[in-house]
């Protein structure tokens, strides 16, 4: 497996761009499942997320083609030929459930198996499948499948959700695209990839109102024609390479970013002593005059402090004045960071889903293991900040959502490398 290996104490200067959104990207692709028409993608991140679900669509009978050295996704599924999605695909990544809606809303079944992706927790399906549940479609678990029927198809239903759930939000939003009638949907994730989705799925002729509220209402129609849409910024790696020189020192623009996708997270880089300007290129950040304060940060969802970005802030944190507390609420398990993140002489106590962080004022340099794919940028992070020479294992977790980030480090400064085994 491929290790990074990161030499600290190097300042940052210079530009970091910052790709389309994974999140956002992994929603937008399934919306091919619900037109005959041709689904066009600009600005798309080149991951290998991208093509896990690019493998999954294309075994569904869809044509996908990746151009522009994979910055364009073009898509097609006039016919379709499957609609099961198998274990060998979807164990791969989570974002494999995604299809599940669309392939209800036209096709009226889908049998899809449970998804696998980053260690962070159970993650259960059950609101996705209420959600669907509400809308007229059968639904049983067997074998490690969920078996959809939708008997003369999706029908409109007025439903809160139990939680602000991204994945089922996006999953119930497609399937009342094609569904007969108006759906309401309250309680629902408001993060700007579910606004991303929707204007998405306007422009392929949906009804949609709402989004980025706590309510969507979505009217459905007979069919929806093709499009062509750009991604959205990846805000949580926007805020990756925003603590990039707050850890190391020094002074990124990060190419692209808006700071509008990342407030609640801004806020905490502001009171810890960050100097952050949104530019007409787009976001400019620069740590001010030795080390920065200590804050309290808990996750919550859109738009609150991003669960994805907890890790990487733990990191910052590690090497602030004073002591922090992180109460993650999102996801058990992730805190898996805090013991490898130990090994570099950090101070950490983590007790159930909070954290104690006790800045040093130097990290050390340590061999670490990546447990999932935020955790493996954390370290990353911490390693800019360390003495001597931070080996990073089984970095396959990032290569899952940062695309060249040695490359993009490695322009603004940082001394890092990839080492093939």
């Amino acid at each position: 497996m491929d290790s990074i290996i990161v030499t600290g104490g190097t300042p940052l200067s210079g530009d970091i761009p910052i790709a389309g959104a994974k999140n956002a990207c992994l929603a937008l692709m399934p919306a091919t499942l619900l037109s005959e028409e041709p689904l066009t993608l600009t600005n798309a991140p080149r991951l290998s997320d991208i093509a896990t679900m690019s493998a999954l669509l294309r075994s569904l009978g869809s044509e996908v083609s990746l151009l522009a050295g994979g910055k364009v996704i073009a898509m097609s599924s006039h016919q379709l030929t499957s609609t099961r999605a198998d274990y060998e695909i979807v164990r791969k990544m989570r974002a494999s459930n995604l299809v599940l809606g669309p392939l209800l809303a036209r096709e009226h079944q889908a049998t899809v198996s449970l998804p696998g992706g980053c260690a962070i927790g159970a993650r259960p399906m059950d609101i996705h499948v209420s959600a669907l549940e509400a809308m007229g479609a059968e639904i049983e678990l067997k074998d490690g499948y969920l078996h959809a029927v939708a008997r003369g198809g999706l029908k409109g239903a007025r439903f809160a959700m139990k939680f602000p759930s991204v994945g089922a939000t996006e999953n119930a939003l497609m399937a009342a695209t094609l569904a007969r009638g108006t759906t309401v949907m309250s309680n629902v994730a408001r993060e700007p990839e579910i606004v991303d989705l929707a204007k998405c799925l306007r422009a392929m002729g949906a009804r949609i109102e709402g989004e980025g509220t706590d309510t969507i209402t979505i009217e459905g129609v007979d069919r929806l024609h093709g499009a062509t849409h750009e991604v959205v910024a990846d805000r949580i790696e926007l805020g990756t390479y925003m603590l990039a020189p707050v850890i190391a020192g020094g002074e990124v623009e990060c190419l692209g970013g808006r700071l509008d996708l990342v407030e609640a997270f801004a806020e905490k880089l502001h009171d810890a002593g960050v100097e952050i300007e949104q530019t007409n290129r787009g976001v400019k950040v620069r740590r001010a005059n030795g080390r920065v304060h200590a804050v309290d940060v808990a996750t919550a969802p859109y738009p609150g402090f991003p669960t994805d970005l907890q890790a990487q802030m733990m990191a910052m944190l590690c090497t602030a004045e004073g002591t922090s507390h992180l109460e993650e609420t999102i996801f058990e398990n992730r805190f898996m960071h805090a013991p490898e993140l130990t090994r570099m002489g950090a101070k950490i106590e983590v007790h159930g889903g909070t954290a104690s962080v006790t800045g040093v004022e130097r990290l050390k340099g340590a061999p670490v293991m990546a447990t999932d794919l935020r955790a493996s940028v954390s370290l990353i992070l911490a390693g800019l900040a360390a003495e001597g020479e931070t080996r990073v294992n089984r970095v396959y977790h990032l290569d899952r959502g940062y695309e060249e980030l040695e490359a993009k480090l490695g322009g603004a400064g940082a001394k890092i490398e990839r080492i093939r085994d």
